[in-house]
């Protein structure tokens, strides 16, 4: 049993030896690896310190369970807060440095790690985060340097797709006569399930906001878990005209089958295209693709060339989908000021990488929260929102309910703000350590009734999550 041990003192109630967020983190790695002990941990950590708020290991290790949780603005408070307790803390300029990573604050991270390779110049781990930190600053730069303000031209127009040579000794699926088939969509499946590339060629072929439709299954984060995927349609039936589907953002990224993943989600895009949607996530963008793994696998398996075209149609996806004028789906959530309609949501300029705040930024990033209100986001991109948020949002626009994903789950799914805002959640196991179940939600009928089905991780080949990321996101922290 974990618990906190308090004894009374000449200086008063203090917390002695027994450091149940340290136990869990520390001493039982498998406990630690689950979603579920991360959470415990954070509210050990914070129970201690309220018993000694001064106490700045305590604020560096909820850091770190926030940084396991992918709460990087609350780990950038927590870490911050050491260091003004503690300024030779070392461990607290490692960890506000991975929070400033994950947020893509580069320079900002870049600074702390220059400190810690002062202070422990012998340590490897430190200097080869703080070499490519500083790389990462300089690419920036450079393409500040190089950035014009003509009309940046496609990666299309560059690409000779026709006159590309299949090899006579390529056995995989080709399009036929340039069309995706439902025969190649199958053995398109096939062929990456057994972990075998597709051409070049094909891969460059195969790279709205309302709707009306009788049913439809939405599907919330895959993130590059393709046997998952595989899995889904196994259990809920492949995509077809009687059949369609909406994935909700977060296609790519942590998981190593990315590219299988966003390839056959954009095969069937193009197989069924009135029938078949797709929504742009937050890592569905350049920063987040550069930290965690997209850009790095497709250049492993393909070239720059390729990601560059990837980036560019992240860009057309469109934010948000209306479902029969009744519920309306994006990947993060509502916004942070009221007022925002439907109308407003169809003017937005997508075609771009996102803003840090505004309509566009609030659609990718922000969550719900219990209290009623806005609060910081634990993030520390966009805002938090209550259910009075959600109910004013709903009534202006003569809506039902909101379905997002955005956030692991732990049954898959969460039904919050009296039944008005739904999280869906389709990676089971996310990182192949949170332990939670995978979800899908069924919308049928002219009510719109939500069915929500689970399912768990099925095996994959041996390729480890995260094994394209940027080794600053590796997670080995002091």
């Amino acid at each position: 049993v974990v618990y906190l041990q308090h004894v009374r003192s000449d200086q008063g109630c203090q917390v002695f030896t027994t450091n149940p967020a340290q136990l869990l983190l520390k001493t039982s790695p498998k406990l630690a690896q689950s979603h579920k002990d991360y959470e415990n941990a954070i509210k050990y950590y914070t129970e201690a310190l309220e018993l000694n708020p001064s106490n700045a290991i305590y604020y560096s290790n909820r850091s770190l369970a926030y940084l396991r949780t992918e709460c990087y603005g609350y780990a950038l408070v927590d870490a911050t807060r050491a260091l003004e307790l503690d300024k030779n803390y070392i461990k607290g300029y490692y960890r506000r440095a991975t929070s400033n990573m994950a947020l893509g604050k580069f320079k900002a991270a870049l600074k702390d790690y220059e400190t810690v390779v002062r202070v422990r110049p012998n340590d490897k781990d430190a200097k080869m985060k703080y070499q490519e930190c500083n790389k990462i600053v300089k690419q920036k730069a450079f393409e500040r340097a190089i950035a014009s303000d003509e009309l940046k031209r496609s990666v299309v127009d560059s690409l000779d797709i026709e006159n590309m040579t299949i090899e006579d000794d390529y056995a995989g699926p080709k399009l036929e006569d340039g069309k995706v088939t439902l025969k190649f969509m199958k053995d398109l499946m096939a062929w990456f399930k057994d972990q075998k590339k597709l051409h070049r060629k094909c891969a460059y072929q195969v790279n709205a906001l309302q709707m009306h439709t009788e049913k439809i299954t939405i599907c919330g984060d895959t993130h590059g878990q393709y046997y998952d995927l595989l899995n889904i349609f196994e259990l809920n039936g492949l995509p077809s005209i009687t059949n369609p589907y909406l994935f909700n953002g977060d296609f790519v990224d942590r998981g190593s089958f990315s590219l299988e993943v966003i390839l056959t989600l954009f095969g069937f895009k193009l197989l069924y295209p009135e029938h078949f949607y797709l929504l742009r996530g937050n890592h569905e963008t350049d920063n987040m693709n550069q930290m965690y793994g997209f850009e790095g696998e497709v250049k492993a398996k393909y070239t720059a060339q390729m990601f560059q075209l990837f980036s560019e149609v992240f860009q057309w996806l469109p934010l948000a989908q209306c479902i029969n004028n009744k519920v309306l789906v994006m990947h993060g959530g509502l916004f942070s000021e009221d007022g925002v309609t439907l109308e407003d949501i169809r003017k937005i300029d997508r075609n771009r990488q996102p803003p840090d705040s505004g309509p566009m930024c609030d659609l990718l990033w922000s969550d719900p929260q219990p209290q009623d209100g806005r609060s910081v986001s634990k993030r520390g991109v966009s805002c938090q929102f209550g259910p009075d948020v959600t109910e004013r949002f709903l009534e202006q626009n003569k809506l039902q309910y909101i379905v997002r994903s955005h956030e692991v789950k732990a049954e898959g799914y969460e039904v919050t703000h009296s039944g008005k805002c739904i999280t869906v959640f389709s990676a089971p196991n996310y990182c192949d350590q949170m332990g939670n179940k995978g979800a899908y939600i069924h919308l049928r009928g002219s009510d719109l009734k939500p069915e929500f089905h689970q399912f768990t991780a099925v095996p994959h080949p041996n390729v480890k999550p995260m094994a394209y990321a940027n080794s600053l996101m590796q997670l080995g922290m002091m």
